[in-house]
């Protein structure tokens, strides 16, 4: 699995007090039968599963649930170990507790796979490293570059951002190691992301803009700082994702985050649409990132879990010939969001069996 160097992500079997609500810590402490209904296990599930590198908690969990998304509250957690992280690590085994309804978690010890004990989920925490040979919850790199990048910007954010004004003997396109020349206030800052505003992203509900999506171009750092209010500021570009050239805009890179959450049901009820494929494609598939009309200001946080379905078509009834037919909606997947903003948020597409589209419907899981 590949570590980051400049991105702390820690998107393991963690769980931290904001996303610790009380109603989900009632719903962890519920009782089997209470849990059946919305997190019921899947009637072929194996008995165990041995951790290995390469899995994900997603992953693992689905091949005991229905709804991979259910994990943390079939592992029984109580308000404290919600408030606390907690790892699994490779070598350690999930059981199934079928008397309980629960998964448990064991112990490899020695080379004829049998467990140490199998105890209810608390693996010890290692402070160092911050979990990093731990298991992620989702594919974690498939996320890793929209973690420290705007994506969304106001209308008018980047009118008074410092602009690449001239490059380098007349060069129209900037790359690794060319150097730039920029004029702005910089605030202090020597490190920075390249932006250019691209596609205006509207509610498909409202038609609305909502949004800007900007491009992330690479980033530079400062080489020589202008020496008079008339001069122009040096940077070097560290690297170059796409073309980058004079008018592009800088933005001070984002303190390097981490990332402590899991997947959870919203706080209140969700109902939304899907607004773009990131990419500019029409539609989408697994593992995609899809952009919705609804954020902060509706409730969703990091680790947001939504379902995905498609609109029931409507179609003439042949027994009547009058009176058409709405056929009902049909869900095909899930979402894991990972990046709030106030009226917008970007997700993963997990488990779907059909093509995500523009449009589609995105709500709190039934």
């Amino acid at each position: 699995m590949k570590k980051f160097s400049t991105i702390a992500l820690v998107l393991a079997f963690a769980f931290p007090a904001i996303a610790a609500t009380q109603a989900y810590a009632q719903d962890a402490q519920a009782s089997p039968a209470r849990l059946a209904g919305k997190c019921s296990f899947l009637p072929d599930a194996p008995d165990k599963h041995v951790v290995v590198r390469g899995d994900t908690l997603w992953g693992i969990s689905g091949k005991f649930l229905a709804n991979p998304w259910c994990w943390p509250q079939v592992w029984g957690m109580n308000r404290d170990e919600i408030r606390n992280p907690h790892w699994i690590y490779p070598g350690q085994i999930v059981y199934f507790d079928r008397v309980n309804g629960r998964l448990r978690l064991g112990q490899v010890v020695g080379g004829n796979g049998e467990a140490s004990g199998v105890t209810k989920l608390s693996p010890q925490l290692r402070t160092q490293g911050l979990g990093v040979d731990a298991i992620p919850a989702i594919p974690s790199n498939l996320i890793e570059p929209f973690l420290s990048q705007p994506l969304i910007v106001e209308e008018n954010e980047l009118l008074n951002a410092p602009r690449i004004v001239a490059t380098q003997e007349g060069r129209v396109v900037l790359a690794k190691n060319d150097k730039a020349y920029v004029r702005g206030d910089l605030k202090g800052g020597t490190s920075f992301q390249v932006f250019r505003p691209g596609a205006a992203l509207k509610d498909p509900e409202t038609k609305k803009i909502i949004g800007y999506e900007a491009v992330f171009l690479g980033t530079v750092k400062l080489d020589r700082a202008a020496k008079g209010s008339d001069s122009v500021d040096s940077f070097i570009v560290v690297n170059a994702k796409e073309e980058m050239t004079v008018g592009d805009r800088l933005v001070p890179i984002p303190p390097t985050p981490i990332l402590n959450y899991m997947p959870h049901p919203p706080d209140q009820t969700v109902a939304g649409r899907v607004v773009a494929v990131y990419g500019g494609v029409g539609q989408g598939g697994q593992n995609n990132i899809i952009s919705i009309n609804r954020g902060a200001n509706s409730g969703l946080n990091l680790g947001t879990v939504l379902e995905l379905s498609r609109f029931g078509e409507t179609v003439p009834d042949p027994t009547d010939g009058k009176k058409p037919i709405k056929l009902p909606d049909e869900k095909y997947g899930n979402l894991f969001i990972f990046r709030v903003f106030n009226n917008i948020a970007y997700g993963l597409v997990m488990q779907v069996t059909n093509t995500v589209q523009v449009g589609d419907i995105v709500a709190s899981p039934e």
